[in-house]
């Protein structure tokens, strides 16, 4: 991957994401600095880490399971990350409970 950081990629093939992805995976890079080196999000790399990952471990079951189950197991994590967000927003909530945002008295 060091010899494509010279020029900027302008699509993201799947072989360019494997070999990204394969280099964070050996310890050659983090996540945070392949972002930072081809201008992507943290997330974008962080979602491509996950879906090979998946991918990887699908393909070394004794039976695979098809596309569809593999994308209602994906449905299923994220569905679980959006839970576990609102249970967070939902404690915030009552932490800030005490402390009420009066928006006419605010400084701005």
């Amino acid at each position: 991957m060091a010899a494509e950081a010279a020029e900027p990629i302008e699509r993201w093939t799947a072989k360019r994401r494997v070999a990204l992805v394969v280099s964070i995976l050996k310890g050659d890079t983090s996540v945070a600095e392949a972002a930072r080196t081809y201008g992507l999000t943290v997330a974008e790399v962080e979602d491509w880490r996950e879906k090979f990952l998946l991918g990887a471990e699908n393909a070394l079951r004794t039976r695979p399971k098809d596309e569809e189950a593999v994308k209602d197991e994906q449905i299923k994590k994220l569905k679980q990350k959006i839970g576990d967000l609102v249970l967070d927003n939902d404690i915030l909530r009552e932490a800030l409970k005490p402390y009420p945002l009066d928006r006419k008295t605010s400084d701005a």
